[in-house]
């Protein structure tokens, strides 16, 4: 079984230049209203639908709304991963930490209000 989330959104364009620009992700398939990218080392994917497409169903066609949907992200190096968003410009939601469960991770958010977690497991404190 392979999972794959997807969001409706109007912004793929902007969807697709922040992934592709700013994470690295690739380019899987894209259409003129669906848009599906896949990590860097190809193990992970994520699409991207245009809403009110009239190929797809109802329950394919809302909006996501801009709430309560995070994607985490695990790194083997969060630290580097964090630099090199800086560099980039990308403003920091959440800055560099280690949390007494065991994670060191920052967080930015997506154009489509999106927080994205990067995290490295470590072990937890005592």
């Amino acid at each position: 079984m392979k999972l794959n989330a997807g969001i409706i959104t109007n912004k793929l364009e902007a969807t697709k230049k922040f992934y592709t620009e700013t994470l690295d992700f690739g380019v899987t398939f894209e259409n003129d209203f669906y848009l599906l990218l896949h990590t860097p080392n190809h193990q992970a994917e994520i699409g991207f639908l245009l809403p009110n497409h009239p190929s797809q169903k109802p329950i394919f066609q809302s909006a996501f709304d801009g709430r309560g949907v995070y994607i985490t992200i695990e790194v083997n190096d969060v630290d580097e991963v964090y630099r090199n968003i800086k560099l980039k410009g990308v403003p920091i939601e959440v800055e560099l930490r280690d949390e007494v469960w065991g994670d060191r991770h920052f967080a930015i958010v997506d154009p489509n209000n999106i927080g994205i977690d990067f995290v490295t497991y470590t072990a937890p404190e005592e």
